[in-house]
């Protein structure tokens, strides 16, 4: 999946239990909009509904059912870049100055892109972690 979809599916959901979530709603039912008009209406009223669910498994300590409400948006904003490739920009820049801000410096942590790569030859090992790694050899 593009990592602009992964952050932005991601923020989204998070930026729904934060006081700037109207602000992002707006925001994101325009781009929409503009992409699939016939949709916007009902990802409007869409997005209310898992507003609350957000807030109903936060309160209830469900991760579960937070990561399972990311997935589902990230499945949307892939499928409306499929539709318009080049909405690829105006996502970032509504990631960048709506949904991003939003957020706890945990959770925006959360949502950063890293790319990794690595190449071993002959007996070469390659360790790479996105967080904390520990090694133990003998």
């Amino acid at each position: 999946m593009d990592p602009i979809v992964l952050a932005a599916g991601t923020a989204l959901v998070g930026a729904m239990a934060t006081d700037a979530w109207q602000q992002a709603r707006s925001s994101l039912v325009e781009l929409w909009r503009r992409v699939r008009p016939e949709q916007a209406e009902v990802v409007d009223a869409e997005l209310g509904d898992v507003r609350a669910q957000v807030l109903a498994a936060r309160q209830a300590g469900e991760a579960d059912t937070e990561q399972a409400l990311v997935a589902d948006w990230q499945l949307r904003i892939q499928a409306l870049l499929r539709a318009n490739p080049a909405v690829a920009v105006e996502l970032r820049q509504l990631l960048d100055t709506q949904l991003a801000p939003a957020l706890s410096a945990d959770e925006r942590s959360r949502i950063g892109t890293l790319v990794m790569r690595a190449e071993a030859s002959g007996s070469g090992r390659v360790y790479q972690a996105g967080r904390d790694q520990h090694i133990t050899e003998r």
